[in-house]
């Protein structure tokens, strides 16, 4: 499918792996210069690579560090997509912590500040270094990537909870304010993802469960995501699918919007 953003320019945070580098290589596919964004050089250097060797019709792909809880190198980076590109088209917010879980009475003001520091405020600061770009440019694309955990949350992931629920509710309120200037804001809730996150945490769990991490995998979809129909973890291929067709012309009606990317794991029918 011809997604018709040929030539277009996405910076894509979070995208040394996971669900940002799968969606960079998607659009780079597609013939869009890419700005991958994270904070290690080494690994966005090669993730940069493996994305150059998807790209097609001359696309560009640049890595550029920056760290989103802090305001001047977020302006950096969006000072680089000026220089390089003339500005940003499309923003793949796909940066993002776990951060501090566990006994809600336990968790301290530091554990809720790291976490909102990068999944919520991150969000916001990228927000406001892209806007004004794709302001200039009368036509824009920005997905935020929340979770699951935004309408069915866990008890142990309290911070992550409550940012991803307020990535839902900016993204509807900057559509608010941006979408009748030529910007659709939506953004994707996925569930159990195999990313370095979800495997960080059956890492965790099967060293606590003393099992193999297939097993604690296993235990976990049976007795924590009990509501995944498909059974399994899901690929971040399969999110990016669905991020790159909102970065599309094709998403010129949709907007404000929350798609979930979760194999039935919400159980409600109208979260």
């Amino acid at each position: 499918m011809d997604l018709k953003i040929s030539g277009r320019t996405a910076v894509v945070t979070g995208a040394d792996s996971g669900i940002g580098l799968a969606t960079a290589k998607l659009l780079a596919a597609e013939g869009v210069n890419i700005i991958l964004n994270d904070k290690t050089k080494t690994e966005l250097e090669k993730a940069a690579e493996e994305v150059r060797s998807k790209a097609e019709s001359n696309a560009k792909v640049i890595a550029v560090t920056a760290d989103l809880t802090k305001y001047e190198e977020v302006q950096q980076l969006a000072a680089q997509a000026k220089e390089k590109f003339s500005g940003a088209d499309i923003v793949v917010n796909s940066a993002g912590i776990r951060g501090a879980a566990g006994d809600f009475l336990k968790l301290s003001d530091e554990d809720w500040f790291a976490t909102i520091d990068t999944d919520l405020m991150g969000a916001v600061r990228i927000c406001r270094a892209f806007i004004p770009q794709m302001q200039t440019k009368g036509w824009g694309r920005i997905v935020l990537i929340a979770s699951e955990n935004a309408l069915q949350p866990y008890e142990e992931e309290s911070p992550y909870n409550a940012c991803k629920a307020g990535i839902i509710n900016l993204t509807k309120c900057l559509s608010k304010a941006y979408s009748p200037q030529g910007m659709m804001i939506n953004c994707v809730s996925p569930a159990y993802v195999a990313t370095p996150m979800t495997d960080a945490m059956m890492k965790e769990l099967a060293k606590k469960r003393n099992s193999s991490e297939d097993e604690a995998i296993s235990w976990f979809l049976k007795n924590k995501r009990e509501n995944i129909v498909v059974d399994r973890r899901g690929k971040a291929s399969e999110v990016a699918a669905v991020i790159a067709f909102l970065c599309s012309e094709h998403a010129s009606y949709i907007t404000g919007s929350n798609y979930r990317v979760d194999g039935g794991s919400v159980a409600t029918a109208f979260g």
